[in-house]
């Protein structure tokens, strides 16, 4: 997929100032691409095919990769799992190319973290899961020395893996889940925001003490309310730490269709356009190449990645002179290989130049049977309607910016 940045420019924001001002975070390597320090906002996803079918992952993998996705999580609920990693890893480059992965981690997963090490670019662990206490039925606090006696038992099995990821240059996801926040996360803080910041800064607070700083951290709720509450509190605490951790956007378990969609929309977005967040993964009971185009749609319309055409269009009224719905959709199957193009299609010349002032381009309906043709704000010409789209791209071709599509 091709991909044109735009520039991420920080300066005192005016009152009149459209720009993202994104949040300052550590750059973070994982494999050949960058989470945080000023990188575009990072693409991810997760194959769901089991870890043990080698040729079915690699294949999955390669899927994703291919139509955008830029780090593909696996899971690895077994060691048969996690051995399995060092054979899709060199199937991948034998047979395609390198493709940053991510190991997911659960349930007292010490050896298997440790195994999946050496075979991925980031470990994925959950802070409520990694050290999995059974809840007890008849509990009705945890006294401060239960608390500190579990803290020591995660520093202890935690310790290892930080050695390890550190000592090779590897990075580590901390990736809280509101459904599932320890037992003495719940008892202490509550089923809250609170519990799930303090949850992360526990696992960061042992990182750090070991010299280990190669952190992205997450803390994902299947409600949007919850999960905004949980990251903006997440960067005050950091602010008032001084800490610069890369943060992974997501709604999990978002469902699937339009429901699904929006959301995700509205979670990732929300954060997004407040400056939070370096990479997002949307999360859809679907296919996980749907997924993609979920993303890079939330960045595009926010101005932070532009992989398409945007396209500006008016919704129709009475003056429209033609069939809005049908030219959009013929400029658009035209058109829509030419990525980092703003092209608008407007109805009718009442609105139709101020609204597309920013467009590269205009196609707009000025009198029955015609259609005037635009370079920004300028008229260049006007034709009939039925060569419309033609002349659009020869117009197009005229000033070198068209590509044959592949």
């Amino acid at each position: 997929m091709q991909t044109l940045d735009t520039p991420q420019v920080s300066t005192t924001p005016a009152l009149t100032d459209t720009t993202i001002h994104r949040r300052k975070t550590r750059p973070v390597r994982v494999g050949n691409v960058t989470i945080g320090g000023g990188a575009p906002v990072v693409v991810q996803s997760m194959i769901n095919e089991d870890t043990l079918d080698v040729e079915g992952s690699v294949a999955a993998i390669r899927r994703l990769h291919e139509i955008g996705c830029e780090i593909v999580r696996v899971t690895v609920p077994s060691m048969a799992h996690g051995k399995a990693l060092s054979q899709i890893r060199e199937k991948l480059e034998a047979t395609y190319q390198p493709v940053p992965l991510v190991a997911d981690v659960h349930h007292n997963g010490l050896k298997i973290a440790l195994e999946v090490a050496k075979h991925v670019d980031k470990v994925r662990i959950n802070p409520g899961l990694y050290v999995f206490e059974k809840p007890k039925s008849d509990r009705t606090e945890y006294t401060e020395a239960e608390f500190n006696e579990i803290g020591a038992k995660i520093r202890e099995t935690l310790e290892p893996l930080v050695v390890s990821l550190r000592d090779q240059g590897k990075a580590m996801r901390i990736g809280v889940n509101h459904g599932s926040l320890a037992e003495r996360m719940l008892f202490t803080y509550g089923d809250t925001p609170e519990g799930m910041v303090e949850s992360a800064l526990e696992f960061i607070r042992i990182c750090e003490s070991l010299d280990y700083k190669n952190l992205v951290i997450s803390l994902k709720a299947s409600r949007v309310p919850v999960m905004l509450a949980a990251y903006r509190l997440m960067v005050q605490r950091m602010d008032e730490l001084g800490m610069d951790y890369p943060l992974h956007l997501g709604v999990t378990e978002a469902g699937d269709g339009e429901y699904g969609r929006i959301k995700s929309t509205v979670g990732i977005g929300t954060l997004l356009a407040e400056g939070i967040g370096d990479t997002i993964r949307v999360s859809l009971t679907e296919s996980p190449e749907k997924e993609i185009p979920v993303c890079y749609s939330i960045l595009q319309s926010l101005g932070l990645r532009k992989t398409m055409v945007e396209y500006v269009a008016c919704p129709s009224c009475g003056r429209t002179l033609f069939n809005l719905e049908d030219v959009l959709h013929e400029v658009r199957e035209a058109t829509k290989h030419l990525a980092g193009l703003d092209i608008a299609v407007m109805g009718c010349i009442v609105n139709g130049p101020g609204e597309m002032a920013d467009a590269d381009y205009g196609y707009v309906g000025k009198q029955p049977g015609y259609i005037s043709l635009y370079r920004g704000r300028e008229e260049i010409k006007k034709v009939p309607e039925a060569q419309g789209v033609e002349e659009l791209i020869n117009l197009i071709k005229a000033d070198g910016r068209w590509v044959d599509p592949q």
